[in-house]
């Protein structure tokens, strides 16, 4: 199947190429990008020299395929979504136009009247950990907000063990890479090597608490994004009032059972070693994401963690994952790399 990617100049657009050129059933069709038009995609994405030949192509001239993926700047999409069906009958948009599910709540978070609200319930939420099921054989599919994806998977082992009440906030603290910035591959001054400072993205009021509140129904959502000396990554920490006198042994089956249900997350708790929580850089540059939680019982507060990289499982790995299940492959078909240690 030829799956071709709208918006390829970005971190996420050469996340896409390097995990559609390893997919075992996905071909790389078109690349697109105004700017770079003509040139390799190696050109600016240079971890894929000697992997592809395949040169940018301009929009207009992005051929049918069978897949599209969309890696466009904010707002694109939604506004130019009729060009964009008539070249495949399914459609991965990485952007936040489709995330939202009303158009009161996308108006209040973007700033702006949503151009298409009618469409906004034909899209699936794409987190397969949400919404597995309606994203099989769905045509439509929203991408994911990195911090987001890393708090809801740190807050859903709690809610499918009916351990996450709705009568206290829950406050969501996500240390992020600088490639969260959204700068393009090819703006070196932007480039997240070059930037050499530690900057604050959203201490209150991120867009993505619309994304956690909408997943957890009724839930009051505290978030706060805070950029770290890290590349690639984002460590969600996630303060939880619970019952004061939990035994950790709920805790640990509720962690358990969750984890072993997904085939990309897993459960860290330690008591010896070097890494005895979760850790960014233990799964950059993979689809894998890893969870984990401190009980104080006493109380009455369990601190729930997920570490996962946020171009890979917060962006393209999880776009690739909900492809596989909307064209009804193997849901890890070409996402099954290891992470790199030391790092």
């Amino acid at each position: 199947m030829k799956v071709s990617i709208a918006g390829g100049s970005g971190f996420v657009g050469g996340e896409l190429c390097r995990w559609l050129l390893a997919h075992p059933t996905f071909e790389l069709g078109g690349v697109t990008s105004q700017r770079n038009a003509g040139a390799p995609i190696a050109s600016v994405h240079p971890h894929l020299r000697g992997r592809t030949s395949t040169r940018f192509v301009k929009l207009e001239d992005l051929e049918a395929c069978d897949a599209l993926v969309l890696a466009l700047p904010h707002g694109h999409a939604a506004r130019e979504f009729a060009r964009f069906e008539r070249l495949a009958p399914r459609i991965v948009d990485c952007s936040a136009d489709f995330r939202l599910r009303d158009g009161a709540t996308y108006e209040r978070w973007y700033g702006e009247v949503h151009p298409r609200p009618e469409m906004l319930d034909t899209f699936v939420y794409g987190l397969p950990e949400l919404t597995r099921e309606r994203l099989r054989g769905a045509s439509r599919a929203s991408g994911v907000g990195c911090n987001a994806t890393a708090a809801t998977l740190a807050l859903l082992p709690l809610e499918r063990a009916g351990l996450l009440g709705r009568e206290h906030p829950v406050v969501v603290d996500v240390k992020v890479g600088s490639s969260e910035g959204g700068a393009s591959a090819s703006a070196s001054s932007h480039h997240p090597l070059r930037s050499g400072c530690v900057r604050s993205y959203a201490p209150v009021g991120h867009r993505h608490t619309a994304e956690i509140e909408q997943a957890f129904g009724g839930l009051e959502v505290h978030l706060s994004i805070t950029a770290v000396e890290l590349v690639r990554g984002a460590l969600a920490t996630c303060h939880v009032r619970v019952p004061r006198g939990l035994a950790e042994r709920d805790l640990l089956r509720a962690y358990q059972q969750f984890a072993a249900a997904e085939p990309f997350v897993d459960f860290v708790h330690e008591r010896r070693g070097l890494f005895r929580v979760p850790e960014p850089k233990l799964v950059a540059g993979t689809n894998r994401a890893q969870i984990g939680f401190a009980l104080d019982a006493e109380r009455g507060r369990v601190v729930s963690l997920c570490a996962l990289d946020n171009l890979g499982k917060g962006a393209a790995g999880t776009a690739v994952q909900a492809l596989n299940l909307m064209c009804g492959f193997e849901e890890a078909a070409g996402l099954e790399a290891f992470a790199l240690h030391p790092s």
